[in-house]
C-alpha cells in the first residue's frame, strides 16, 4: 500500500508550483509586451544608471503575474486572496501611473510634502496616497474575508483593536511596498529583495509569498540583463504582495517589528543612499553585482 504523502510536503509542493507558474507567467507577458508594446516602444523606454535605454515593462508583467497567481494560487484563503489582488493591482497601478505620468524632480517623502505645502500635488503624491489606500483596504480584506486565524487570535478581535490592527497591517503593506521600490536602483537589486523571502515558501507564508517571489524568481534574468527595469509599477506591486503575505500569517508581534523595521529603512533613505551603503560594504557589494554584467571601462 502506497504511503499517504505528508500534509506538510503536499503543501509546500503546491506552493512552489504555484512560484513555478508566476515565473513562468511573468517572463512569458514580458516577452509578449515587449514584442508588441502597448502604445508603441517609445512609452516604455527610460534611461537606467549607466545612460542606456530600457523597457519599463518588466513592470507591468511583475503585476500580471503576481495577480493572476494570487487569484488562482492553492493554499490561499479568501481574505488572503482578495488581499493580494487588491495590495498587487493597487500599489502596480499607481506605481504606472508615476512610472509613465510622473517626474523626478521631486524625491522622498519630505520632498513631496514640501511641494504639497507650496500646493503642487505631485504624481508621487499620488503614488504614495494610493499605495496607503490599497494597503489599507486590503488590510480590512485579510480581517473581513478571511477564514482562517491568526495564532494570536487577531481576527477575531472587535472595536478598537480591531481598527489599529487593521491599519497598522495596511502601513505595514504600504511600507513593504515602498521600501522595495527604495532598492530598484541598479539592475536586480529589488528583486533580489525579494527572492530573499524564498525560504519562507516552505514556512507558514509560502502560499501568500508564491506569486511575488515566483515573479521575481521569472524577471530577475531580464532585470540584471538591463533588458528592462521593474520600475515604480514592478517594486511597489512586488513589495506590496510580500507586505500582505506577513500581515496574513505572522503573529501580531512580528508584524509590529516588521513594520517598525520597514518604516526605520524608510525614514533612513531620507538622510543616507542605499547604494553607498551598499558600496562601502564588500560583502553587501558583491551581493549586489552578483549576476549584473560589469560597468564599461
Amino acid at each position: 500500500m502506497r504511503p499517504t504523502p505528508d500534509p506538510r510536503t503536499r503543501a509546500r509542493a503546491t506552493t512552489l508550483l504555484a512560484a513555478a507558474a508566476a515565473a513562468v507567467a511573468a517572463r512569458g507577458v514580458f516577452r509578449v509586451c515587449r514584442s508588441r508594446p502597448p502604445g508603441g516602444s517609445a512609452r516604455w523606454t527610460r534611461t537606467n544608471h549607466r545612460g542606456e535605454q530600457v523597457s519599463l515593462l518588466l513592470g507591468p508583467a511583475a503585476v500580471a503575474a503576481a495577480a493572476a497567481t494570487t487569484a488562482v494560487a492553492p493554499g490561499l484563503d479568501r481574505g488572503e486572496r482578495l488581499a493580494g489582488m487588491v495590495a498587487v493591482l493597487g500599489s502596480g497601478a499607481v506605481g504606472l501611473y508615476d512610472d509613465l505620468a510622473g517626474t523626478t524632480t521631486v524625491k522622498g517623502f519630505r520632498g513631496h510634502l514640501r511641494a504639497l505645502r507650496r500646493g503642487e500635488v505631485t504624481s508621487g503624491l499620488v503614488k504614495i496616497a494610493g499605495i496607503g489606500a490599497s494597503g489599507v483596504l486590503a488590510a480590512a480584506a485579510l480581517r473581513e474575508g478571511s477564514r482562517a486565524q491568526r495564532t494570536d487570535g487577531a481576527r477575531s478581535a472587535s472595536g478598537p483593536t480591531a481598527l489599529v490592527d487593521t491599519l497598522a497591517d495596511g502601513a505595514l503593506i504600504a511600507m513593504a511596498a515602498n521600501v522595495v521600490n527604495l532598492f530598484d536602483l541598479r539592475p536586480g537589486r529589488a528583486l533580489k529583495v525579494v527572492l530573499a523571502h524564498t525560504p519562507a515558501l516552505l514556512a507558514a507564508a509560502g502560499p501568500a509569498l508564491a506569486a511575488p517571489v515566483g515573479a521575481a524568481a521569472g524577471l530577475v534574468a531580464d532585470d540584471l540583463g538591463e533588458r528592462g527595469m521593474l520600475g515604480d509599477c514592478g517594486a511597489n506591486a512586488l513589495g506590496a504582495g510580500i507586505g500582505v503575505a506577513i500581515a496574513a500569517r505572522a503573529p501580531r508581534p512580528l508584524r509590529w517589528a516588521a513594520l517598525a523595521g520597514l518604516v526605520g529603512l524608510t525614514l533612513a533613505a531620507e538622510r543616507v543612499s542605499f547604494t553607498a551603503v551598499i558600496e562601502a560594504h564588500p560583502p553587501l557589494r558583491r551581493l549586489d553585482e552578483l549576476g549584473r554584467r560589469k560597468p564599461s571601462r
